[in-house]
């Protein structure tokens, strides 16, 4: 794909998929109008780095389409002062994204080739504010927390109390929550120490975080 054709891809991408779904937050359709996402994408599926799909990463993982990633962003309303964890480093895409609008940006990953091949594409675009760590991110990260703004990149069966206990008073949650074939994304505020609201934002389908914490099932 030539420099050209990433241009037009970028701008189809922010056009007919990110605005028409809601997406009207200035300052994340320009981040978006420059986002290398061709960079993060694996190399045999570059020309489809701003397609409307979900991209496969290996070992069952994939980048979240582009228009999820930008609801998400635009709903988490992050502030430059922010400091934000997200839950699944993956290809580093969002890594990059949350560096651009967030203070600091704590990521976790379970698979350590994943951070590896992440830590080399964000370091190679400047990504100077972010904390790669390996490690099983299923109930949160509280080490590094609490945290002004949460962005879980795989779905969860179930939401573990982990995750809002993790956020501080006026902190955002973006998480995907259910199974398989329909998952609703929510975005969660902690309100006070003990209250939050929770926001149903649309329905979507996609793969779940390693151990994810299953519901309790009936047996009869």
């Amino acid at each position: 794909m030539t420099d050209t054709n990433i241009e037009a891809a970028r701008h189809n991408m922010v056009v007919s998929q990110i605005r028409t779904w809601d997406v009207f937050d200035d300052r994340i359709l320009e981040l978006l109008s420059r986002a290398p996402r061709q960079n993060f994408a694996p190399a045999a599926l570059r020309n489809l780095a701003f397609a409307d799909m979900q991209l496969p990463l290996g070992d069952g993982e994939v980048m979240m389409a582009p228009l999820v990633e930008a609801r998400f962003l635009q709903e988490l309303a992050i502030k430059p002062t922010d400091t934000v964890l997200e839950i699944g480093t993956g290809s580093g895409y969002v890594t990059w994204l949350l560096s651009q609008l967030a203070a600091r940006v704590h990521s976790v990953e379970i698979r350590s080739e994943f951070t590896q091949r992440a830590s080399e594409k964000l370091a190679a675009h400047s990504a100077t504010n972010v904390e790669l760590e390996i490690g099983d991110g299923a109930r949160g990260w509280p080490k590094s927390g609490p945290y002004d703004a949460i962005f879980v990149t795989g779905s969860l069966p179930v939401l573990p109390d982990d995750f809002k206990k993790q956020l501080k008073v006026g902190g955002r949650l973006a998480v995907i929550v259910g199974d398989a074939p329909v998952m609703e994304a929510r975005l969660i505020t902690r309100l006070t120490e003990q209250g939050y609201d929770s926001r149903s934002l649309f329905e979507t389908v996609i793969p779940p975080l390693r151990n994810a914490p299953a519901p309790d099932r009936f047996v009869f």
